[in-house]
């Protein structure tokens, strides 16, 4: 019965198995060259497309400061939003599609200070020779529309802050801008492959690897191992960089005293002084581009 069924198992493990197709590996570390991708396998040309346009910028964004001093951190702090309050209305009336407006209040203390014995002035900072306390109210603007950009500058300078920052510009492309550059792109490439095919004296053929990223053309297949790993053999080395510095004294003085704040519930500035504020303030260009890889045959 035993020697049975070990005849029965017998056409089991005989039946020969399907043939399995090994996965080659692109590659051995240590081999002097790389196996070119599958689309080198014919003669092909890779096309790199490149486009560039200049679009106005179509984003401001400008901050200004306020301060305010006073003995009490309550009252300090009161002072100072009491200066940006109508301001931040007035500038919110535009709406936050295009005009944002974020602001905030910090204070810090203003201690009493004394000379040490070289005349140098410091501050004596201990909790009980507090002096006052100052608070900074700042206002940031992100203008998204910028025609409102030279209206908004000169309504901040005309609040008479204590200090206001440059005016920032940036583009923020639309969806349909990205759109057609990268249609401009693949279009650059087929007028690049062409004209090489045809220079070269060859017939541009089909599409081999379209690559949006440009990647496939950037792919160095004749350079060898090393070019795609880290540490196959090639010694990277680095020279020694030796970093000194020093310490830099600076003599302490005086903080200047800040402008003194306007009355409890300023208005905004009015019409006058903002047209007596206004500078041209015109957006720069700036520059979007945009690239994709495509790979003929040739035939």
């Amino acid at each position: 019965m035993r020697r049975a069924l070990l005849l029965a198992l017998i056409p089991i493990f005989a039946v020969p198995a399907a043939p399995v197709l090994a996965q080659t590996p692109p590659a051995t570390i240590g081999d002097r060259y790389v196996p070119a991708p599958w689309w080198m396998r014919e003669p092909v040309i890779a096309s790199i497309g490149q486009v560039r346009v200049e679009l106005q910028a179509n984003r401001a964004s400008v901050s200004a400061n306020f301060q305010a001093v006073d003995r009490s951190v309550a009252d300090a702090s009161r002072a100072a939003a009491d200066q940006v309050r109508a301001l931040s209305r007035a500038l919110a009336g535009y709406g936050p599609d295009k005009v944002r407006v974020e602001t905030s209040v910090t204070t810090r203390p203003l201690y009493d200070q004394y000379r040490d014995e070289n005349g140098v002035l410091r501050d004596n900072t201990r909790a009980d020779r507090i002096a006052r306390y100052q608070a900074d109210a700042s206002v940031n603007v992100t203008i998204r529309d910028v025609a409102l950009v030279e209206r908004v500058y000169a309504t901040l300078v005309a609040s008479r802050p204590s200090s206001i920052s440059r005016v920032g510009f940036g583009l923020e492309p639309e969806n349909s801008w990205k759109a057609n550059l990268a249609a401009e792109a693949m279009k650059d490439a087929r007028r690049r492959a062409q004209a090489a095919a045809e220079n070269a004296g060859a017939t541009l053929g089909r599409v081999r690897v379209i690559d949006p990223t440009g990647r496939v053309c950037q792919t160095d297949v004749l350079a060898g191992w090393p070019s795609y790993a880290s540490g196959g053999g090639q010694e990277t080395t680095v020279d020694e960089v030796v970093v000194t510095g020093s310490r830099v004294q600076r003599s302490a003085f005086a903080p200047p005293p800040p402008p003194p704040p306007p009355p409890p519930g300023a208005p905004a500035p009015t019409e006058a002084e903002i047209e007596a504020a206004r500078l041209a303030l015109q957006p720069p260009l700036q520059t979007l581009t945009d690239s994709a890889c495509v790979i003929y045959g040739l035939e």
